[in-house]
């Protein structure tokens, strides 16, 4: 675990080295360095502490991202809960977040066998025609979604007890009923999902949770047989690498091997305030290279695996579209044959280093680096595109 732990430190704790020129403002000001969340190592899974930073006004978050190649870079959240299972708010309450936060698209994805509010066993009794709606909290939540213009994916959680299989999000169902009446047989469901032409997403693989369909503590991650066939199958089409505040490194070798998409999701239950706090630039989220912000824009991407995961101040992702962002958002010129100047033109967390020099690139904020003679190469220490693989982007 030496070189993942030593890799963790040069990503996501790195200081700023001498060999930087300082650069200020328009004001005279240094930049400032954000902070850096606290990385705990458990094992295959990292656990990240998610400070709170509030924002100074209340008006949403402005996200500043430039195109990629021609495609649009909408933000989401694929994995959020409600009162209609464990969540600990209304539907509603889940789209003004979103809102708040600058997104553009998210996914309700409710439980389908774990419902301890609203259901007919739950501690508020629901009719047996409404409790047998397994689209209610999609329903609930989308006028509301129509009125503040966000994005709203029909979904819903399969939540196994045992691992394999785990925890699945169905993603652009069409009706989830069907599903939740194949409840007894995890593939069925899974089938009758597919065949409603869903995006089906393996949540939380590391999860530590044995009755509750993680692993058990301490074992390593696997890509089990049983996730192969479903894979081999076209029933599993993306994979967590980041779920609520766990981060799982093995997750980026997963997709490029197996061809997955890569997600960051909050799979959140308590409010936004509670967890995460207002506005709170580690939350995680996903970047959708999406052809224009509509629905089947970004179902299309998900399943051509045009998706980048941001959380705790890192992107991971895989070729071409995690270089192409960072050629789309960071402008690089050479000031003497010894001398870079960088540009971050985005609000993306931009860490690089070329030889001994670390710097954060600011937004706005023009920085100059020294550059070796020799170096043909510039490494983006938080842009992860493989298990311990930071980019690495050639020089001009």
């Amino acid at each position: 675990m030496s070189n993942r732990r030593e890799f963790l430190k040069k990503s996501m704790l790195l200081s700023a080295s001498t060999a930087v020129i300082p650069v200020t403002d328009m004001f005279g000001r240094e930049a400032a360095v954000p902070h850096r969340p606290a990385v705990t190592n458990t094992g295959d899974t990292y656990t990240v502490n998610m400070a709170h930073i509030r924002a100074s006004e209340r008006k949403p978050r402005q996200h500043t991202i430039p195109d990629v190649e021609g495609y649009k870079v909408l933000k989401g959240d694929f994995h959020i809960h409600t009162l209609f299972s464990d969540g600990s708010v209304m539907p509603v309450d889940r789209v003004n977040e979103a809102v708040d936060n600058g997104l553009d698209v998210i996914a309700i994805t409710d439980h389908f066998e774990y419902r301890p509010f609203f259901s007919l066993q739950g501690k508020w009794k629901l009719t047996e025609e409404v409790g047998a709606n397994f689209n209610l909290w999609y329903e609930e939540a989308k006028k509301e979604a129509d009125n503040k213009n966000l994005l709203l994916v029909r979904g819903a959680e399969i939540t196994k007890s045992v691992m394999p299989p785990g925890h699945f999000n169905a993603l652009f169902t069409t009706d989830n009923n069907p599903i939740y009446a194949a409840v007894n047989d995890w593939r069925e469901m899974l089938r009758v999902a597919h065949e409603q032409g869903a995006f089906l997403l393996w949540n939380h693989p590391g999860w530590e949770a044995p009755k509750s369909g993680g692993i058990e503590r301490g074992a390593p991650l696997k890509f089990t047989k049983e996730h192969l066939e479903m894979r081999n199958k076209g029933m599993l089409n993306g994979v967590e690498l980041f779920n609520h505040t766990e981060y799982y490194p093995v997750v980026s070798d997963w997709c490029n091997e197996y061809d997955l998409s890569i997600f960051a999701n909050s799979d959140i239950h308590a409010s936004e305030l509670n967890l995460y706090g207002i506005q709170n630039p580690q939350r995680p989220m996903n970047l959708v290279l999406a052809k224009e912000r509509s629905l089947e824009s970004v179902k299309e991407a998900l399943f051509a695996r045009r998706m980048i995961a941001c959380a705790a101040n890192t992107l991971w992702g895989r070729e071409p579209w995690l270089p192409a962002l960072f050629k789309a958002s960071v402008e690089i010129k050479t000031v003497t044959p010894g001398t870079l100047e960088l540009t971050n033109k985005s609000s993306l967390p931009i860490q690089v280093s070329v030889g001994s020099a670390v710097i954060d690139l600011q937004k706005d904020v023009k920085r100059q680096i020294y550059r070796a003679e020799n170096a043909k190469t510039i490494t983006v220490a938080n842009w992860i595109i493989g298990m311990n693989k930071p980019l690495e982007i050639a020089l001009p």
